[in-house]
C-alpha cells in the first residue's frame, strides 16, 4: 500500500499559519505577530500533536521550516520532553528547495524539488507516513497540485487579519472530507482532520 503525505499546520481562526512558534520564526512581509501560539500552552493538544506524529517515518519540509528545525530539534533530544526531537533526528528529512547549495548538514537530510510530483510518488513508495509541518509557502504548492492525503489543522481562536494563510487566493476549488470528529481542548483550540476527494464544489439554488 502506498504511503501517505500528511500536512500538519497550526493556524488562526482566520486562516493565518505564518510564524506560530516564535517571535523570530517568520517576520517576512512585515508580519508583526510571529510567535502568536505562545498564549496557548495547551497540554491536552500537546499530547494530541505527539500522538499524531508517532507513525511518522519521514519529514518533508520547506527550506525556511527546515532551517528552523535544524537549529532547534537536534539540541532537544534528551529526557521525556525530547521525544519529538529524537524522532525528527532519526527519520529522513526531505527539503523542498531548488537551491543546490542549501546547507543540509542535519543528518539524514536530502534535497528535493526538481520534479515534485515524481519525487513525492517516490516518497510514497519508500515511507508509511511523510509529514509536512509548517512550510506554508511549500504547502500552497502541495495543495494546488493535490499532492497530499491528509490535512491536519490545529485551529486557534485568534484573529490576526494579516499574514500568510493556509488557503490563499490561489487555492484550487475542491471538496474535502472530515476524517474524524473534531477534537477541542479547554482553551478553544480545535483539531480538524481532512482528507482529499475528487469532488469540486457544486453550485445551485435552495428551493422550498
Amino acid at each position: 500500500m502506498a504511503g501517505r503525505i500528511l500536512i500538519d499546520l497550526f493556524m488562526t481562526l482566520d486562516g493565518v499559519a505564518q510564524g506560530p512558534g516564535g517571535t523570530d520564526e517568520d517576520t517576512s512581509g512585515g508580519f508583526e505577530f510571529s510567535g502568536w501560539q505562545a498564549g496557548y500552552p495547551s497540554s491536552g493538544m500537546g499530547e494530541t500533536v505527539s500522538e499524531g506524529m508517532r507513525q511518522l517515518d519521514a519529514l518533508l519540509l520547506g527550506r525556511r521550516t527546515y532551517d528552523i528545525f535544524a537549529a532547534y530539534w537536534p539540541h532537544h533530544t534528551e529526557g521525556p520532553s525530547g521525544e519529538i526531537g529524537r524522532l525528527f533526528d532519526r527519520v529522513p528529512k526531505y527539503v523542498a528547495t531548488r537551491d543546490a547549495d542549501t546547507d543540509l548538514s542535519w543528518k539524514g537530510s536530502v534535497r528535493v524539488g526538481d520534479d515534485l510530483a515524481a519525487e513525492i510518488a517516490e516518497l510514497r513508495a519508500q515511507h508509511h507516513e511523510v509529514h509536512v509541518i509548517g512550510s506554508i509557502d511549500f504547502v500552497h504548492s502541495l495543495l494546488a497540485a493535490g499532492l497530499f492525503d491528509e490535512l491536519n489543522l490545529w485551529v486557534y481562536p485568534i484573529l490576526l487579519g494579516r499574514g500568510k494563510k493556509v488557503f490563499d487566493d490561489g487555492a484550487v476549488p475542491s471538496v474535502l472530507r472530515l476524517l474524524k470528529p473534531p477534537v477541542v481542548d479547554d482553551s478553544g483550540v480545535m483539531l480538524l482532520r481532512y482528507g482529499r476527494t475528487d469532488r469540486v464544489p457544486e453550485v445551485g439554488t435552495f428551493e422550498d
